[in-house]
């Protein structure tokens, strides 16, 4: 309601509204480093080793800054692939930023300076690292002191150019000529991997990875997708995310994405598929719980995503289209990019589907160009191998997903249950419900077979009983992906009979 009286018609010009996005109800997670430096009074607004959830890149800009140095700011990148790309947007997402712009963190020592140019009142200079809190002007002459931000001049951020923006306030005395700014940068070199792979301190402190903790009792969401774009690759940040990844919360299961390496620890490039192949096996990324890529991929401005990214993209997008149900895997899922990327000095131009199979059959999961367009290619956990013995549940990414997606639904169905009177109605409703849900999952082609729930005397003890412990066995077939189709041809003679047919005139 206005709060001045009108009289005749009025046009405003309002916030600039985000280009919508579809929200899915998986819920990824993404751990990395954002440009929360240029957030003003970052560090009073819960974005350091917090889960903070975003639903489209203003929101994201506004939360946790944005810029185009992926590779400094890891999250950016995701932010792009979710709430900027030619498919269509996709969320809401939830990201933990590991990166803190405070004195003694990931902050250089020394002081920037940089020269400002003042006209008309205002300047600008292009900065991503900058600390935007920590911003002096100077004076001119021989005045000591500097001026002051809220009196003298205002500070903006332009997120699409990237750049500092300087506004004078005062009308009759605006800043002018030629000053000096000072100020702090971040120093993402600052940040390793035991930042990523975080902890739980004696007083109670999260961060990092341990931080997923804090988003059910916080926000009561449950993470089914954790990412890690940029550190992933990285064995020790990989077998933290696999252990993060179990029982959250006690209760909670995870997948997780990761990328292999374009280059090792030893400096040395990972740019062929023999390479690629031989550091997956040398470094044991091979659990059940998890899907890993390589190499990366370019789009058509040169931004060069993580596959893991897109993946999580296009997983989210193909759990939407079935009521949030994980049945479908994100092979030959199309993805905004027009070729691979194997690094700045690399050689290799590429491969195509076929010579793609050494990586699938490796469980090694990729892009490749197919039917006009790039898609990514590949729907192994990371523990197959073709011709080795692996668990049947764990050769398709898929079978992973839907059985943690089955144990995830019953705990958040009867969680709310516990502690009431078990009686013989609660047991039988318990049946009945979790009984519905797979009978729908078999409608839908997420199951097959005849999935049941039973409640087995065998595994529930008089003993387990008396002590209020009550167990159900559900025994499933999730639907397997049609991974190959091949179809035999052979040559006959006997269409020349066509010749011969009504005999001789």
């Amino acid at each position: 309601m206005a709060n001045e009286y009108l009289y005749g018609a009025y046009g405003h010009i309002g916030e600039t509204v985000a280009q919508s996005a579809v929200q899915a109800g998986t819920t990824p997670i993404y751990i990395g480093t954002a440009p929360v430096n240029l957030v003003r009074g970052f560090d009073k607004a819960g974005v350091i080793n917090e889960p903070v959830k975003i639903s489209n890149l203003i929101d994201a800009q506004k939360k946790l800054g944005y810029a185009a140095d992926w590779g400094t700011f890891t999250l950016c990148e995701v932010m792009n692939a979710h709430f900027n790309n030619t498919i269509g947007n996709i969320g809401p997402i939830y990201v933990i930023n590991v990166l803190d712009p405070a004195a003694g963190k990931h902050r250089k020592e020394a002081q920037t300076t940089a020269p400002l140019s003042f006209a008309g009142g205002r300047a600008e200079f292009a900065s991503s690292t900058i600390i935007l809190d920590t911003l002096t002007i100077a004076k001119a002459g021989d005045s000591a002191g500097n001026y002051v931000e809220g009196e003298d001049y205002a500070v903006d951020y332009n997120f699409t150019k990237g750049t500092v923006i300087i506004t004078s306030l005062k009308q009759d005395a605006q800043l002018t000529g030629n000053l000096t700014a000072s100020f702090y940068e971040i120093d993402d070199s600052l940040v390793e991997d035991a930042d990523i792979i975080g902890g739980v301190t004696a007083s109670g402190e999260y961060s990092g990875l341990s931080s997923i903790a804090l988003l059910y009792p916080e926000q009561y969401a449950v993470v089914n997708l954790i990412v890690a774009p940029g550190w992933s690759h990285s064995p020790a940040v990989y077998n933290a995310m696999i252990a993060a990844s179990q029982k959250i919360n006690g209760h909670w299961d995870a997948f997780v994405l990761a990328d292999l390496p374009l280059v090792d620890g030893n400096a040395q490039a990972v740019d062929t598929i023999e390479k690629a192949i031989a550091w997956k096996k040398n470094n044991a990324f091979a659990s059940e719980r998890s899907k890993v890529f390589w190499p990366q991929a370019t789009d058509n401005l040169g931004n060069n995503y993580h596959l893991s990214t897109l993946a999580a993209v296009e997983l989210m997008r193909a759990d939407f289209s079935h009521n949030s149900v994980p049945m479908e895997t994100c092979g030959n899922k199309a993805v905004p990019v027009i070729k691979q990327y194997f690094g700045a000095n690399a050689k290799n131009r590429g491969f195509d589907q076929q010579t793609g199979k050494e990586l699938t059959q490796k469980g090694i999961s990729t892009v490749v160009a197919w039917a006009g367009e790039w898609v990514l290619w590949g729907d192994h956990t990371a523990a197959y191998t073709y011709g080795a013995e692996v668990d049947p549940r764990a050769i398709f990414d898929v079978s992973m997903r839907m059985l943690m997606h089955i144990t995830n639904s019953f705990q958040r169905e009867w969680s709310p249950k516990i502690d009431e009177p078990m009686t013989r109605a609660l047991k039988d409703q318990i049946i009945n419900r979790e009984q519905e849900k797979l009978d729908g999952y078999v409608s839908m082609g997420a199951l097959i077979g005849e999935p049941k729930i039973l409640f087995l005397e065998s595994e529930n003890s008089t003993t387990d009983i008396m002590n209020g412990d009550f167990r159900w066995d559900i025994n499933v077939t999730p639907t397997p992906p049609l991974k190959s189709a091949s179809v035999y041809v052979a040559y006959t003679d006997a269409g020349f009979s066509v010749y011969y047919e009504g005999g001789e005139e």
